[in-house]
């Protein structure tokens, strides 16, 4: 059965789940963090930094990462917001024949407070069954809106669940499903519509693809990935290439070889979230058309 390990990962406390399957995945209650997927019969398909810091405070590098109330420095609050670091409560195991499952809950404290003055409740999901892993996110705007007060201020984020991908070589792999789409180019500060028939990671790539609809492809060799979303409408394609990973103190230089981010978002605009309401966002992973383990059983 799943079960809480106190001090096992990284030194931090984890959900170990694994399905009667033989699906797997690692959940930190640190940040909600994903920090593994491996599919039935498949090797680790989420990158983590071996230069990550555990130390109980600061972001992890790689797995999924919640980004929630700001997107990355769209805002007051430190940058991707408080959830990543917060410490999540465990609410919910469960394990079957061909699924397990992991809810986490993140409610509004006075630290959180004191930054951003809302009362919230953030549920974070987390489904393994074979080759598929849904990740679900639902914020909740806990405050009353009693009759004859004043009218409760609703609740107004971004967020994006920051998937880091594992790859065999990023330089080689490709993302299909994005084409004549706009997107906002972080790099080089610009906005367009993408006319590539596939997109390639040859260099620092940071984009954000508004009103994504159709599910993604990743192609990494010989392996298939799907990505798909529901109820986040935008997607960030994330590589640090070789010049930007030299910079970050919790990657090794060569790391940006071995990922690709895909991340479900809303950014372009706003979620709004009215008082007593609740909010779901969810990423789906496919990882079924995978056809090459020989590559993919990687530690």
């Amino acid at each position: 059965m799943p079960h809480l390990i106190d001090t096992e990962f990284g030194g931090l406390p984890a959900l170990y789940l694994q399905s009667g399957d033989g699906a797997r995945a690692t959940v930190l209650l640190h940040g909600a963090h994903l920090v593994s997927w491996r599919p039935a019969g498949h090797g680790e398909h989420l990158y983590l930094s071996p230069s990550a810091v555990f130390d109980g405070s600061s972001a992890i590098r790689g797995g999924v990462p919640v980004v929630f109330p700001q997107f990355d420095r769209q805002g007051p609050l430190p940058r991707h917001g408080f959830a990543r670091t917060a410490s999540w409560i465990a609410q919910k195991l469960e394990q079957g024949d061909h699924h397990a499952m992991a809810v986490l809950r993140l409610i509004d404290d006075d630290a959180s407070f004191a930054i951003w003055p809302h009362r919230f409740v953030a549920e974070l999901s987390v489904h393994i069954g074979a080759s598929r892993l849904d990740i679900e996110l639902a914020i909740e705007h806990r405050a009353v809106d009693d009759a004859g007060e004043s009218p409760v201020e609703p609740l107004r984020f971004t967020t994006a669940l920051h998937t880091y991908l594992r790859v065999d070589d990023a330089s080689a792999a490709r993302l299909d499903g994005l084409q004549r789409l706009r997107y906002f180019d972080k790099v080089r500060n610009t906005e367009q519509i993408d006319s590539a028939p596939s997109l390639t990671a040859d260099g620092e790539l940071d984009r954000i693809y508004f009103d994504v609809a159709k599910p993604l492809a990743l192609h990494d060799g010989t392996r298939r990935v799907e990505v798909s979303s529901h109820g986040f409408p935008d997607v960030v394609v994330w590589n640090p290439g070789k010049q930007r990973a030299a910079m970050l103190d919790d990657l090794p230089n060569t790391a940006w070889r071995d990922m690709f981010c895909i991340e479900a978002a809303a950014i372009g605009t706003p979620i709004v979230v009215r008082a007593g309401e609740c909010w779901i966002g969810r990423q789906t992973i496919n990882a079924e058309q995978a056809a090459d383990e020989s590559k993919g059983n990687r530690s």
